[in-house]
């Protein structure tokens, strides 16, 4: 039996993968090699990273400079706790970078080892900040339908998207969703952002503000289906909070460190969130690295609390010294190299070239922000008519093309057709970016015939 053989079937008897089930293992793609924005696989095809992995291959694949990085620090202290009365000179260098990096609202950062451990690191944050400042019956959370905010049992419960629910509930209690706003959708005559907004101040209404702590929204959602706000949305949802007395969660794990052309991504509308929780893009996945940046007003509950009520929130690798260090060197390289910039320009040439497939009877809406881009399938386009199971069949043709993108599959209720999200590394080349489109006009018609 060959190598390849083998190791898929020792896949299928011992690897519990993310999304479990035998019958998507059958035949995968074993990847050996990452250059740039191309995957090799060990059959020696080649592929065009189209989702940077998972949304957080920012720099790209095979920089050396961050592997040095790692070895340099892990041959000097690869670990050392950062509990009480101990600390480390790369976290404290990093949070020092991120607080200069972040909204200027932003003071403290608090480290975790991932998406999901920073949205329930948030929750908990919040919770704390109301039972200091003495309203210890505002710990509800409210997020929106689409969006994904991580699969550990809070997280779960705050991700809008019934397919990650359905094997695992009930929910945590005290998590709600209200509708996330589409353009072309939403019920009503007047600014769309406004109206998707005012779900939000109608939920804490009636949920009642003193019972509330948080809302936690995507900038734009990513695994949702790449989603855009309307303009005036967030800008909205900061009055309501201010007006409710909510805190504001910013779930930046993949809009943040220059996705969407801005270090992170609310500075698109000027606004300020209350928290940030973050991952991913911060070290371009070399290292799992995650956390959440707090503002002054939530950083000085934390400071001014007596002993008896401090932040009793831990974790063993919070502030690994060998994933700042590596952070701390990516950084350097989204600085040099301006791929938060290149992020916004690229992004708007990949969508252009997205916007041609318009053509395609099947394409119902491109839509995107920097190196984000959602192509969504239809079989109606007037009625918006979710184009199911479509999606896997591009996959396939994308796939047999060089090409590696992701697809959230649609739903008929809430209504939302199948898309293809696209999210190549910040510094993929012209040529791969132009190459993108080409590939897909392809991939789709040969899915349709």
């Amino acid at each position: 039996m060959d190598t390849l053989n083998v190791l898929v079937q020792d896949d299928l008897r011992h690897l519990i993968h993310p999304l479990h089930h035998p019958a998507d293992h059958q035949h995968p793609l074993v990847i050996v090699e990452g250059r740039g924005a191309i995957l090799k696989d060990i059959e020696g095809r080649e592929y065009i990273d189209g989702l940077s992995c998972l949304w957080n291959v920012n720099a790209g694949h095979g920089r050396a400079e961050l592997a040095q990085a790692a070895a340099e620090q892990m041959a000097r202290l690869a670990f050392v706790s950062s509990y009480i009365g101990t600390t480390n000179i790369p976290a404290i260098r990093l949070a020092e970078r991120l607080v200069g990096l972040a909204y200027s609202n932003i003071s403290g950062v608090y480290f975790t080892t991932g998406g999901a451990e920073s949205n329930e690191s948030a929750f908990k944050f919040v919770r704390y900040f109301w039972k200091v400042r003495g309203k210890p019956t505002k710990t509800k959370i409210i997020s929106r339908v689409h969006s994904y905010h991580g699969l550990t049992l809070g997280a779960m419960s705050a991700t809008g998207m019934a397919v990650f629910h359905r094997m695992f509930g009930p929910l945590a209690p005290g998590f709600l969703q209200i509708p996330a706003p589409y353009a072309y959708r939403w019920p009503g005559n007047g600014d769309v952002g406004v109206e998707a907004a005012d779900a939000l101040e109608q939920a804490i209404l009636k949920e009642g503000p003193d019972t509330v702590a948080a809302f936690i929204a995507e900038p734009v959602m990513g695994a949702g289906g790449v989603i855009p706000p309307p303009p005036a949305y967030f800008p909205r949802v900061r009055e309501i909070c201010d007006r409710h007395d909510v805190l504001f969660i910013s779930d930046e794990v993949i809009t943040g460190f220059g996705r969407t052309g801005r270090w992170f991504a609310l500075d698109h509308w000027g606004v300020q969130p209350d928290l940030v929780t973050f991952a991913k893009g911060v070290t371009s996945a070399y290292l799992p690295l995650g956390g959440v940046m707090v503002s002054k007003r939530v950083h000085d509950a934390l400071q001014e609390a007596p002993a008896d009520r401090k932040f009793m929130h831990a974790a063993t690798y919070s502030g690994h010294p060998t994933c700042c260090a590596v952070a701390l060197r990516n950084l350097d390289i989204l600085e040099e190299e301006g791929l938060v910039s290149r992020a916004e320009e690229m992004g708007r040439r990949l969508r252009a070239g997205l916007d041609a497939l318009r053509d395609l009877p099947v394409v119902g809406d491109v839509r995107g922000m920097g190196m984000m881009c959602g192509i969504e399938l239809v079989t109606d386009r007037a009625a918006k008519t979710p184009a199911l199971g479509l999606v896997p069949r591009v996959l396939q043709e994308s796939r047999s093309r060089g090409l590696l993108p992701r697809p959230r599959l649609g739903s008929a209720d809430p209504p939302i057709g199948d898309v293809i999200c696209l999210a190549p590394p910040l510094m993929t080349p012209v040529e791969t970016i132009d190459r993108i489109p080409e590939i897909l006009r392809a991939a789709i018609i040969a899915a349709t015939r």
